[in-house]
């Protein structure tokens, strides 16, 4: 599980609640079923208007990727892996490279190696490998934009409660206690609208393009490497080369120990 998302969430719940209680409110107010029929309904009916049917079936398949934890390669484990075959295409040649497509489960990373083996040429491999990663964020950020567009919709809905609830508080003119109770009820939908627009479904966005553009990332790292072993660079350039997708605290680190697991098997 992504425990950010989790963590988030919670911390949010405990900040509302809390200052709630700091003003002088009760957290029980928030048990509105109307102001909650029509933030939370109204924003999945306005979601639902806005996006075609196949891109509103992706939702529940998007709150997994948000609560789970991403499952990316490791980019120190892909750079080594990239050097030790390199190191056996200059020994043995590329074609050597055949017995370990069978060895990689990413399908991006094995169609890659299968079209180097296969005597592609760089400029082709380049074109359709990035057509592939293009399209992918083509598609995440059509499904980032569903959370967005509900971010947007909520508070909005929100104001549209309080009018709502404005207009059934003129009924309670001649009350003034049960006046003031209509009006406090009537606001309840605006934090609502505000809260789930700014705390859930924006950020929920967010998360989406974090997790596409990381995933994006490996994948550029991936045709980097399969791109520099067809060119036949050497191992300890394609090291250097890679190792710029590392932040800079890691990156001369991990070099040193490439040097030295190098040094120790000579």
């Amino acid at each position: 599980m992504d425990k950010t998302s989790l963590i988030g969430i919670i911390l949010a719940i405990i900040a509302v609640g809390v200052g709630m209680v700091f003003k002088g409110v009760s957290p029980s107010v928030l048990a509105n079923p109307a102001a909650l029929l029509i933030i939370i309904l109204g924003t999945i009916a306005a979601v639902v208007i806005a996006f075609p049917t196949s891109e509103i079936k992706k939702v529940p398949k998007l709150f997994g990727v948000i609560f789970k934890e991403q499952k990316v390669p490791d980019t120190k484990e892909l750079i080594r892996m990239f050097s030790e075959w390199a190191q056996l295409a200059r020994k043995e040649g590329l074609l050597a490279l055949e017995s370990k497509t069978d060895e990689v489960e990413d399908p991006f990373l094995k169609n890659g190696l299968s079209m180097s083996v296969d005597g592609q040429s760089a400029e082709y491999i380049r074109d359709v490998l990035s057509e592939e990663i293009e399209a992918m964020e083509d598609r995440h950020q059509a499904s980032a934009l569903i959370f967005t567009q509900a971010g947007t919709y909520a508070p909005t809905l929100g104001v549209l409660g309080a009018v709502i609830g404005l207009i059934a508080a003129l009924g309670y003119m001649d009350d003034s206690e049960g006046l003031g109770h209509a009006i406090s009820a009537a606001f309840v939908a605006t934090m609502l609208g505000i809260f789930t627009g700014y705390v859930l479904w924006h950020p929920f966005a967010n998360k989406l393009k974090r997790k596409s553009k990381i995933e994006a990332k490996q994948k550029y790292l991936m045709i980097e490497g399969i791109l520099s072993i067809l060119e036949g660079e050497a191992p300890r350039v394609i090291e250097q080369k890679l190792a710029s997708y590392l932040p800079i605290s890691e990156r001369k680190k991990f070099l040193e120990e490439m040097e030295g697991s190098v040094s120790g098997n000579e």
